[in-house]
């Protein structure tokens, strides 16, 4: 039986599982179990289905369905806090759809806000209070202006955070140091987490931030700098970052083109099957495969 997470308790790191598919684009539910058990074993503190990390604009709802029951079961009785994305663009169907994963047992929830068609601020507003108004477990509230075209100043994200106690917040400004501090003044008690392939884990860090949400085909990396940020050892930290930057840096540049990476460094792992991404995806190129080999020398994975 999994325990009763606190929003307090969604911290470290938590990545966004990846979804693998056959060679012929199916589900592979084989692999999916499979990668579910390793990221179990990799120290990560938690982690989140459905995120944009999961393709999930290009599953089924039964598929989702499907996916969402073998997540929770898979990993019953492990230490990681289990998260679902709420990604609806519709405020009724974002309730119905949390108030299902919250009863499957999942610890917490990551809530996209709606942007299809340019929802007003009031909308969107309205669509984040009423799936937290929905649950009592965990909800990461994600910022992501860059996705969203919607701009919360960290006042308004402030009265979320007064308002809710358990809303976590996934601030994926960019830059979002900076945002992170101004907003953590006028909310001390608020958790924060960042994503961004976790570009900026340790300023995050440093400004009171409580984790990061990178993909899972390296999660070992990030937890090797998180618990050397853990210890003190600030300098380690810092130098195992500084090695990753380069890759992460060259692959955030599309989205598509590090969701590709990851599957293909899962692969080559041997974590899952195929690294096929439903279409339309990114084409790697030989360099690009390249880089990957001795990425995965580099950091000995």
């Amino acid at each position: 039986m999994n325990k009763h997470f606190t929003a307090q308790e969604i911290v470290g790191v938590n990545p966004i599982v990846a979804m693998p598919f056959t060679a012929s684009g199916e589900i592979d539910e084989a692999s999916f179990v499979r990668l579910l058990e390793h990221i179990g074993n990799t120290g990560a503190q938690g982690t989140t289905l459905f995120g944009i990390a999961s393709e999930f604009p290009k599953l089924t709802d039964p598929e989702r369905d499907r996916l969402a029951q073998m997540f929770v079961s898979t990993l019953a009785g492990s230490s990681l806090y289990r998260a679902m994305s709420v990604t609806d663009h519709s405020t009724e169907v974002a309730v119905k759809r949390a108030r299902f994963y919250a009863s499957l047992g999942a610890d917490a929830l990551m809530l996209l806000p709606p942007f299809f068609l340019q929802p007003s601020p009031q909308a969107i507003q309205e669509h984040i209070f009423a799936v937290l108004e929905a649950v009592d477990i965990p909800v990461m509230v994600q910022y992501a202006p860059g996705e969203t075209g919607l701009a919360i100043t960290p006042e308004q994200l402030a009265v979320v955070a007064a308002l809710y106690p358990h809303a976590v917040f996934k601030i994926e400004c960019n830059p979002p140091v900076d945002y992170t501090r101004e907003f953590l003044q006028k909310a001390p008690q608020a958790s924060v987490l960042n994503g961004y392939a976790g570009l900026y884990m340790l300023q995050m860090l440093a400004a009171g931030g409580k984790g990061v949400m990178p993909g899972c085909s390296f999660t070992e990396v990030y937890v090797r700098i998180y618990q050397h940020w853990q210890r003190g050892e600030t300098a380690q930290a810092e130098a195992l970052h500084q090695a990753l930057l380069p890759y992460i840096q060259r692959w955030m540049t599309h989205c598509e083109y590090i969701i590709q990476v990851e599957k293909t460094i899962l692969m080559k792992r041997g974590i899952i099957a195929t690294d096929y991404c439903r279409k339309p995806g990114w084409q790697l190129s030989s360099e690009d495969h390249q880089i990957i080999d001795r990425f995965l020398t580099d950091f000995q994975l």
